[in-house]
């Protein structure tokens, strides 16, 4: 069987839709599933080289206007790259609500194969954060509409949490939807050297860190973690605040911690090479901490699992599903006063910490990536032996030309 990936994002850009793609395409292989994805393409800093991952098609792309890490892939070329590519393939996944949307349906309707669609963004939050010259109310509306549409042009769903397919339903979306987290791939346990991390931020092996990682973007929370932070010194004066990872975000909390004189003790890392830094940087992490409330899983929190960082987070929407009872997570209401006091707790008591975190790594493992392969080719293939009169979806009433 073989399947088209449509992404209008892929590394290096990082994030958790970069990581879900890699994550199944490689699962997927054991599945006897062959996927070709066509992605943007990326220059400048950003540029890497893609020869260890086969069938990768880039199209050239633009920088978004006002967010330097993403690229908007040139419809023409485009729909070029998807018509010239030879040989037959059995389903269509797209992976983002963009071009790669329209594109991946205009494909799909012209070979009569089935199309496919994982909702890995929960848009109603991220066109506020975005729009926010728009009422929250409207924004809102329209987000909706527009998830409505797009559902409607597929003639199957992924949502990564039962949350998120609670949320869709709730939309009214009809189009069957199946839940299907990534899960964490084997290379996501391999041991991090915490020591080695520290030893080269030039941070100290006893001083209390805590740790955020992942995309700096308004819709993360991330500002709300540095308050707690700010409470988090009344009591634990030495500790430091790491947050990973780069985004839009950026220059507005750098602009909190300057205001919040806590300069010394907020250390941004920027990003971090997958296979190894950031590794280290979980592993080096005293409490992990978490409150986004926009994540469709919050794969992330698993790594951080894996690496034996004790978390601490609020559960909202997709992260509902990971943080159960047994995860070894301390769940907290996103209340400063609240989250502050555990994390006090988690950085002052050696036996909890080590017992969280013997908890999350038993955890993490039971999301095994391969398993959740297994079910996405059961899905392919279910799709592929539907009646053909099925298959083909209301064209979309958007259009690039």
């Amino acid at each position: 069987m073989r399947v088209l990936f449509i992404s209008d994002v892929y590394f290096p850009r990082v994030n958790g839709v970069s990581t879900s793609i890699r994550t199944f395409r490689q699962d997927l292989i054991g599945c006897g599933v062959e996927t070709r994805l066509v992605a943007p393409r990326y220059g400048g800093p950003q540029a890497a080289t893609t020869a260890d991952e086969p069938d990768i098609v880039r199209v050239p792309a633009a920088v978004v206007p006002r967010d330097p890490e993403d690229r908007r892939m040139a419809w023409g070329a485009l729909q070029r790259t998807l018509d010239g590519m030879r040989g037959a393939f059995d389903v269509v996944h797209i992976h983002t609500p963009f071009l790669a949307h329209y594109a991946g349906v205009r494909r799909a309707r012209r070979d009569h194969i089935p199309c496919v669609a994982t909702y890995h963004t929960f848009f109603e939050e991220y066109l506020h954060h975005y729009l926010p010259a728009l009422p929250r109310a409207l924004s809102r509306l329209l987000a909706r509409s527009f998830t409505r549409s797009q559902c409607r042009a597929v003639q199957a769903l992924i949502a990564p949490s039962e949350p998120m397919r609670a949320v869709l339903s709730a939309y009214g979306v009809a189009t069957p939807i199946h839940v299907v987290p990534t899960g964490l791939a084997a290379d996501r346990f391999h041991s991090g050297d915490g020591r080695a991390f520290r030893a080269q931020a030039g941070i100290a092996a006893e001083r209390p860190l805590v740790t955020y990682i992942g995309r700096v973007a308004h819709e993360k929370n991330i500002g709300f973690l540095i308050q707690v932070f700010r409470e988090v010194l009344k009591s634990v004066p030495e500790a430091l605040l790491m947050i990973a990872g780069e985004g839009p975000a950026r220059g507005a909390l750098q602009a909190q911690v300057a205001a919040q004189g806590l300069q010394r003790h907020v250390h941004f890392a920027g990003y971090l090479a997958r296979d190894g830094a950031l590794l280290d940087c979980y592993a080096a992490a005293d409490v992990f901490v978490f409150a986004s409330r926009t994540e469709t899983q919050g794969l992330v929190l698993l790594e951080a699992m894996a690496q034996g960082a004790p978390v601490v987070s609020t559960a909202e929407l997709g992260t509902r599903s990971i943080l159960v009872p047994g995860s070894g997570a301390l769940v907290v209401p996103e209340e400063r006063d609240a989250f502050a006091t555990a994390v006090v707790r988690v950085l002052r008591d050696a036996g909890l910490r080590e017992g969280m975190a013997t908890r999350g790594r038993a955890y993490a493992r039971s999301w095994s990536s391969a398993a959740m392969a297994r079910r996405l080719a059961d899905i392919y293939r279910e799709l592929r032996l539907a009646p053909r009169a099925t298959r083909v979806a209301a064209r979309p009433r958007r259009s690039f030309r």
